[in-house]
């Protein structure tokens, strides 16, 4: 796989992804969804050679539909990079043929956030459903008539192709409106762009790591699996890692989320502690039970400082419980990566993950409330403002 070419189709559902793989492979090798919604795929590559080239094709769900949970979206985003790894030489941004609407424009600023910006620099923009162009129009005029369109071919070097991967089958070479010449015209396209990129694919520290596991697994086979290909070997080493990631990714995941909600929790479990003038724990049951409603009040500022009986100032209050929030998914994804070594299965590493930072939380829960209780004997020879610095500081060192 790292001798070919490497090309990646990003596009939302419908956009015509598989067939326009189908077409670039020459042969109906990948399904196509029919239905209007985004039917449950996984990430599929399939290597061929075309017009004397060795071509990597991997097509992606919808998992740049805006309308789509982005839980469900991260693992096929993990098998992706598994299957680009070192890096795609080429992206394919594909759209229709159709009019391009803030949507598309969405689904477009969607792709940048997860690849970032500098995918623009390795990426073809390629409409599908050319039969929709009119008469005597190329698609260059197509683009030019639309200023999202315009601005986006501009970011990728107005390098801009169609194709139709339904009726332009049919017609002979030459003609405009025809899949073969269209592919001969991006296959150019592609030499060009990786002639200026020097030969180098699309990379980043993600795919760097992902193709070091990958080189790792594959050593790993070779020593128990002489007889097998490196092509075999290559697709068993994607395998293991993809199956390590996605425990990874669940433990990492889960406890990013549930630390970053159990450390807003410690926050407004010892500010209603105060309330209440206890100086005993908040039990963790406690303080989600209260959650939903004392955290709208913090977040609310001036609902904050009523919230707080004037106790705590709203600004104070919704910093400490920013940045309790953030320390929290930081400390609930190290506990869940340290739970993932272990774990077997990705459900296996949810609930392992899930439980091991209830209980980091509680032990902080217990933690902050004895600081707010020392900040609170302190109150009347302290400001508010050394009394956030006070609890600040002490949170650091608990």
């Amino acid at each position: 796989m790292n001798d070919s070419i490497r090309i990646v189709l990003l596009g939302k559902t419908g956009a015509g992804k598989s067939s326009l793989a189908n077409t670039i492979c020459g042969d109906e090798l990948f399904s196509i969804n029919h239905t209007i919604s985004s039917e449950t795929r996984e990430c599929k590559a399939i290597t061929r050679p075309v017009s004397g080239r060795n071509l990597t094709v991997i097509d992606t769900p919808g998992f740049f539909d805006t309308d789509q949970p982005e839980e469900d979206l991260k693992p096929e985003i993990l098998r992706c990079i598994t299957e680009c790894a070192p890096g795609p030489h080429v992206f394919l941004l594909v759209l229709k043929v159709e009019k391009f609407t803030e949507h598309e424009q969405a689904v477009i600023e969607k792709i940048c956030t997860y690849f970032s910006e500098d995918i623009l620099k390795y990426a073809v923009v390629i409409f599908t459903h050319g039969d929709q162009l009119p008469d005597g129009i190329k698609i260059e005029d197509f683009a030019a008539n639309n200023n999202l369109v315009s601005e986006l071919v501009k970011k990728c070097g107005n390098r801009c192709h169609v194709m139709d991967n339904k009726y332009w089958n049919r017609h002979q070479q030459g003609e405009y409106k025809s899949n073969k010449l269209q592919m001969e015209k991006l296959l150019q396209t592609i030499d060009t762009m990786i002639k200026e990129n020097q030969g180098n694919c699309y990379t980043n520290d993600v795919l760097q790591a992902m193709e070091q596991e990958i080189n790792r697994e594959e050593q790993n086979i070779r020593l128990v699996q002489e007889n097998l290909s490196n092509a075999e070997i290559r697709e068993r080493a994607k395998k293991e890692v993809l199956r390590k990631l996605l425990i990874n990714f669940t433990a990492i995941g889960v406890g990013t989320l549930l630390g970053a909600l159990f450390g807003m929790v410690v926050m407004v479990g010892a500010v209603l502690s105060i309330l209440k003038k206890s100086s005993h724990p908040v039990t963790l049951k406690q303080a989600v039970g209260r959650t939903i409603a004392a955290t709208a009040g913090v977040a609310v500022g001036t609902g904050g400082a009523a919230l707080a009986g004037g106790v705590v100032p709203a600004a104070t209050a919704l910093s400490i419980t920013g940045a309790c929030a953030a320390t929290g998914a930081v400390k609930g994804a190290l506990i869940g990566y340290d739970v993932a070594e272990e774990a077997k299965s990705p459900k296996e590493a949810a609930l392992q993950t899930a439980e091991a930072v209830k209980y980091e939380a509680q032990v902080h829960l217990n933690k902050v409330s004895q600081v707010w209780n020392k900040a609170m004997t302190t109150k009347s020879k302290t400001s508010e403002e050394e009394e956030a610095a006070l609890l600040d500081e002490e949170l650091k060192t608990n």
